[in-house]
């Protein structure tokens, strides 16, 4: 099934935290590991984007998926990784995880974020109308603005923006 436009900001995002999750596998396949850079990706990350990600789902998706009774323990589980996923995001900030952590923490945000994708979004999509997946789409288009805004990537107008702001020529 065709991603909703009212859920595709947060299947963008997944697509970030996945490529990371992609990236961290392959370097430990090829034994290229310097925990530190990758502790401040995952740290950064999480700053900029996924902490942002995990409350807009914490305060809008799930609350609004928990209305269906056949979702309710998905969502509970969804809320346990968060909690799991939380701890990891620490550890890493801390610079405190092992190679096998970094093993373990890429395996659970890949696995989290495929139920999200194959099971929580197709059956939302599947039991909302057109009017609450779209109600649900502008709560976390707003809920998720500060993620936008923190990942954008410079142009030249950010650039000349940021000049303008710290006073340079």
């Amino acid at each position: 099934m065709l991603r909703d436009k009212n859920l595709v900001p947060l299947s963008r995002q997944h697509q970030h935290a996945l490529a990371l999750c992609v990236r961290i596998e392959r370097a430990i396949q090829v034994c290229e590991l310097d925990l530190e850079p990758w502790q401040a990706e995952i740290q950064q990350i999480y700053e900029q984007e996924i902490g942002i990600h995990f409350a807009a789902e914490e305060l809008h998706l799930f609350p609004t998926a928990q209305r269906f009774a056949q979702l309710q323990a998905l969502v509970e589980e969804l809320i346990g990784d968060h909690a799991v996923l939380r701890n990891f995001f620490a550890r890493a900030a801390a610079r405190d995880m092992s190679v096998k952590d970094l093993q373990v923490f890429a395996e659970k945000l890949s696995v989290h974020i495929r139920k999200e994708e194959r099971q929580l979004f197709e059956e939302m999509q599947q039991l909302m109308n057109p009017e609450e997946l779209s109600a649900l789409g502008a709560a976390l288009d707003e809920a998720l603005k500060s993620a936008s805004e923190a990942c954008i990537l410079p142009t030249a107008a950010t650039r000349l923006r940021a000049k303008t702001e710290l006073g340079d020529s």
